[in-house]
């Protein structure tokens, strides 16, 4: 492709997507909000472990973050002036309930009202994330996601959110991701709690399962004409060879990658078939778990940010199947050592869409992680921009080609706190010196603002009678 051509891909504008469609940022309570243990907050399982020395890089932790938690208003009108309109953020367990269930934490609450607020005073839509990886610690002292009382204790969180914000908050989000939290934090143990080995994972699958679906039917319950999805991890997954034992591999990976938590809530069950270890799950599961892991979601929320390649591996327990490095591979990366490759998003949403029974799906996290450099008070990240448009364009490719995609958020809205490799990857429209909290739109979160601004609506002509 000529550099012409190429850039006549990247002519991208809001229009190509229609009136109706959904521009945003997406974000998250421990990796923004700091203030840690104020106004009554208690400890979630990521302050626990990250005081932990060696679990996070260069032992940073989320105690200031983006200090969001004093400074929410600036950063709002900072979303305003960008042409924001959809602001996804997720709701602390441990500020609203510091022992996990029972007495409600009024500050807490009273801080989420006046994000919720302040937003819709300022244009901004709210777009909020029961679940996005902060366990009250007091809870996985009881066992966390691999005790069944799970189920109740997430239904209490629910349902007190529903009811404390359900009033002005019509679009939810149940779960972040919980292929990433059961298999990072309850199986590999790089995530918190740290866990390790499948006596916890499986577990903490299937009661994230059954929670994924309660909390949906509580929502559904307790929120007038609510607007109730989930998100997932996804990759596409590409064999290494074409020889059958990496096709295997690839099938297993994929399974469970992308199927294990979308496939029982649609009433499909667990992919079995393809993973038989998850045939040891049944152990936890009680005669009523299939119907209860059902519920019929008004959208499903897609977050792509790669592809992985995978090959077969005698030396990997369960799934026989490995991922090859991105940087052995001789492809482009970002901070994460993640591979730059558009086509990913467009064969997820395809993918995703074509379950039976999912109504919608919508992009609730695409971003990337890139060195950045502020150069007198501007970060000029082309990287970043390039990766913006190109998997946006895949996103424009997949919509014509008939795929219900209706929105798209950026992960993320400002640097921030990125789990295990701390403030070292900057995946932010808006960069964050961490020293002073100045504030710094980069050159992608210009061009994103450029994208989504509204169209003026032109004058009908005048006509003479």
């Amino acid at each position: 492709m000529s550099k012409s051509e190429e850039n006549k891909t990247r002519n991208l504008t809001s229009k190509d997507f229609g009136d109706n469609f959904i521009w945003g940022v997406s974000t998250a309570a421990y990796q923004i909000e700091g203030s840690h243990n104020k106004n009554g907050k208690s400890a979630s399982i990521w302050d626990d472990f990250s005081s932990k020395k060696g679990t996070i890089y260069q032992d940073q932790d989320g105690t200031i973050a983006c200090d969001f938690y004093e400074r929410y208003k600036e950063d709002i009108l900072l979303m305003k002036s960008m042409h924001i309109t959809n602001f996804r953020f997720s709701i602390s367990w441990t500020r609203i309930l510091p022992n996990g269930v029972g007495e409600v934490n009024k500050e807490g609450v009273g801080f989420y009202n006046n994000v919720i607020n302040f937003c819709l005073e300022c244009g901004i839509t709210p777009w909020v994330t029961l679940y996005h990886w902060d366990l009250p610690q007091i809870l996985e002292d009881k066992g966390g996601w691999a005790n069944r009382e799970i189920v109740s204790w997430f239904s209490e969180f629910a349902t007190v959110c529903a009811t404390s914000f359900g009033d002005r908050v019509k679009n939810w989000m149940v779960l972040n991701e919980p292929m990433v939290f059961t298999g990072a934090g309850y199986f590999l143990g790089v995530h918190a709690p740290g866990k390790k080995g499948l006596k916890y994972f499986l577990p903490a699958v299937h009661h994230a399962v059954l929670c994924q679906a309660k909390g949906g039917r509580i929502l559904r319950e307790l929120v007038e004409n609510a607007t109730i999805g989930t998100t997932f991890s996804c990759s596409q997954i590409t064999p290494h060879s074409s020889k059958k034992r990496d096709l295997v591999a690839a099938k297993k990976a994929d399974a469970m990658l992308n199927r294990l938590f979308i496939e029982p809530s649609l009433g499909l069950g667990y992919p079995i078939e393809d993973v038989s270890v998850l045939k040891r799950i049944e152990k936890y599961c009680k005669p009523e778990d299939k119907e209860d892991s059902i519920f019929e979601f008004d959208f499903i929320g897609v977050q792509n940010y790669t592809r992985e390649i995978v090959k077969h591996s005698h030396f990997v327990p369960y799934l026989k199947a490995k991922i090859i490095k991105a940087s052995n591979r001789n492809v482009k990366i970002t901070q994460m050592d993640w591979e730059v490759y558009p086509p990913s998003i467009y064969k997820m949403l395809k993918k995703f869409d074509a379950y039976p029974g999912v109504k919608s799906v919508i992009v609730t996290e695409n971003g990337a992680a890139f060195n950045d450099v502020v150069v007198n008070e501007g970060v000029y990240d082309e990287d970043r921009t390039a990766y913006l448009q190109d998997y946006i364009k895949e996103v424009k490719r997949a919509k014509e080609k008939g795929v219900n995609v209706n929105g798209y958020f950026v992960w993320t809205f400002t640097d921030n706190f990125e789990w295990a490799e701390g403030y070292y990857p900057r995946f932010g429209l808006v960069h964050v010196d961490f020293e002073t909290q100045k504030r710094s739109i980069k050159k992608s979160g210009h061009w994103y603002s450029k994208l989504i601004k509204p169209l003026k609506k032109e004058k009908p002509m005048e006509t003479s009678v």
